[in-house]
């Protein structure tokens, strides 16, 4: 008997959290898609288990001891709702992109965050095959020193100046790639 879609569920945010290949193989569906991919490394829209690897390696190249602690799950069918914290220390770039291009890099802050999130979940085969998210990034960014505009946007602003944030996003793209070809190597047929 396969897993429950709360496990399901469950096991994707540890698989971000971690970078878990083998149990990305077991939760991640192979036609997995995930809609937030736009502002992350190209690697994070490749489908499967790959995609996923790739979005873990980008959030933990920003953010040390990244954990997302589950405070409501419900689930109907085949879909699942979960209501949770992204919880870590920004101690890498933040890079953001648009069409696998340099969007922004937030260079390290320190700061702690915790951001609360709901994401919503389709399931097929009893893996997770679609991935939609809602977000305060607001109150993320507020973490982070950029909303309302602090010292961080002067950081922004010279990293963009002095290539730093191109290299990042370099080093940041190539970590994503790296986590996705682990999927290759996990594979469950």
């Amino acid at each position: 008997m396969g897993m429950s879609p709360e496990d399901a569920a469950r096991g994707l945010f540890t698989v971000l959290a971690t970078g878990d290949a083998a149990l990305a193989a077991e939760v991640v569906h192979q036609d997995f898609t995930n809609r937030e991919a736009v502002v992350s490394p190209a690697a994070c829209s490749l489908p499967g288990p790959a995609g996923a690897l790739a979005s873990g390696a980008w959030l933990r190249s920003a953010f040390t001891d990244l954990s997302f602690p589950v405070t409501d799950l419900v689930h109907d069918g085949d879909q699942v709702w979960i209501r949770l914290h992204m919880r870590g220390r920004h101690t890498g770039p933040f890079v953001h992109y648009r069409d696998g291009a340099l969007l922004q890099a937030i260079p390290p802050t320190g700061a702690e965050i915790d951001s609360e999130q709901v994401h919503v979940l389709h399931l097929q085969d009893g893996k997770v095959v679609r991935h939609e998210a809602v977000r305060n990034d607001l109150s993320l960014l507020g973490q982070l020193g950029i909303f309302p505009p602090g010292p961080t946007v002067q950081l922004i602003d010279e990293w963009l100046a002095d290539g730093r944030a191109a290299r990042a996003a370099a080093e940041v793209a190539e970590a994503a790639e790296g986590a996705a070809a682990t999927a290759r190597e996990h594979a469950r047929g």
